[in-house]
């Protein structure tokens, strides 16, 4: 039976990759990220699995069998100053489900989920999805000047080849993501394990603040184009267009300000504002408010101000036969009643659940903190998922299609 020390066993092999006293760095086509895919290789001669890697750098262990397959996993990369659970723990559960299953199952690690080093979040989910303009991202370049396209050359990727990573959707049934709850919602119910009905509506905004570099000291303020001050207002005005509007949530993740000197005033500015809520009406009303709101802080602070949508999903909701097949098994091995959540974040199941059957389950985070070194989960629960994955795969797998 799947237990926890064996899924501990199995994440003991990545504990020396990217871990600091700052957390988890593993940036996607890095040498850590070289490290995660030798650990990948290692966990699936274990089981018995032939790896592969498609054309968009994604992560196969492959059964011997004929496909299509059923498949379970996420991936391996991380934020900057991450936990060490979000992504590995569902690959590490993977290879423990493939290795207890009588029918063949495939496990999947996704190529830079996070996002975290080039701003392309799920970049191997949608390339296989056949959803990404690979064009649109391949020149954008990291905090060291490195483009996206030689970053994932020099990891044994081709650019040009990317286009060319939905032809392996026909290796797939269907696919299974377990992950960290990234929430306390799990753990206020007391469920060691939840189910995902859906993924709410997500939209991030890249602000583009052009004023006048000056002496913070001797420029008067009517002759002042600062463009932190313009940044700062448009951030209190998101967040307060924000709480009107249903269930959104909005955060500014993420501010770059130029000179960035202690004596001199802003001249240049770049600013993401990420709103999610499980409407996409909503987002997208607060996303024409927002812009709204721009115009009329850059005439007020004489600053130029553009905004850009650097990423946008307008939701998703899992196959209903998966999450059938999930919540029978969940609740055969909980032995109650499994809660079935709206989840906030995105996730490589959501990048597929619209050209193969997917489904996702989350499990019990006693914090909620994720994103961050304090992340934790009991491997008690995580065992209970997968064993709750392994009994709907069995039951999916059987299946005439």
């Amino acid at each position: 039976m799947i237990g926890a020390e064996g899924i501990a066993r199995r994440l003991g092999g990545l504990q020396d990759v990217g871990v600091g006293p700052q957390g988890v760095v593993r940036m996607a086509w890095s040498e850590e990220d070289a490290a995660t895919r030798a650990w990948f290789t290692e966990q699936a001669g274990e089981v018995g699995l032939t790896v592969q890697r498609d054309p968009a750098g994604n992560l196969w262990a492959c059964p011997a069998e004929q496909p299509p397959w059923w498949a379970v996993g996420s991936h391996l990369d991380s934020v900057r100053g991450g936990g060490r659970f979000d992504g590995p723990l569902g690959v590490a559960c993977g290879f423990e489900i493939a290795a207890s299953c009588a029918e063949p199952i495939a496990v999947l690690s996704f190529a830079d989920e996070e996002g975290a080093r080039f701003n392309t979040p799920t970049f191997g989910s949608k390339a296989l999805a056949g959803k990404l303009d690979a064009a649109s991202v391949i020149d954008r370049r990291d905090d060291h000047g490195v483009a996206l396209g030689e970053a994932i050359r020099a990891a044994g990727v081709e650019p040009e080849g990317i286009a060319e990573a939905p032809r392996w959707l026909q290796k797939l049934a269907g696919f299974v993501e377990i992950h960290i709850d990234q929430t306390t919602e799990l753990a206020r119910a007391r469920a060691p394990i939840g189910l995902v009905s859906s993924l709410a509506s997500r939209r991030r905004l890249e602000v583009d603040l052009r004023g006048q570099a000056d002496h913070a000291g001797t420029t008067p303020r009517a002759e002042r184009r600062d463009a932190l001050s313009a940044a700062a207002h448009l951030i209190v005005a998101a967040e307060e267009l924000g709480e009107g509007i249903g269930e959104l949530t909005v955060t500014a993740s993420r501010i770059v300000a130029e000179p960035n000197a202690p004596t001199t005033i802003a001249g240049h500015v770049r600013l993401w504002l990420d709103a999610r809520a499980p409407d996409p009406d909503a987002v997208a009303a607060w996303a024409r408010q927002v812009a709204e709101e721009a115009v009329e802080i850059a005439a007020r602070t004489r600053v130029e101000i553009t905004i850009s949508e650097a990423s946008r999903s307008d939701g998703v909701e899992f196959s209903d036969r998966v999450r059938s097949a999930l919540r029978r098994a969940s609740e055969d091995v909980v032995g109650g009643v499994v809660p079935e959540v709206v989840c906030f974040a995105g996730h490589d199941a959501g990048v597929l659940s619209d050209v193969t059957p997917a489904g996702m389950v989350l499990v019990r985070n006693a914090t909620g903190i994720s994103h961050a070194p304090e992340e934790s989960v009991d491997l008690g629960d995580a065992a209970v998922a997968a064993r709750a994955v392994a009994r709907a795969l069995a039951g999916l797998a059987a299946e005439v299609v």
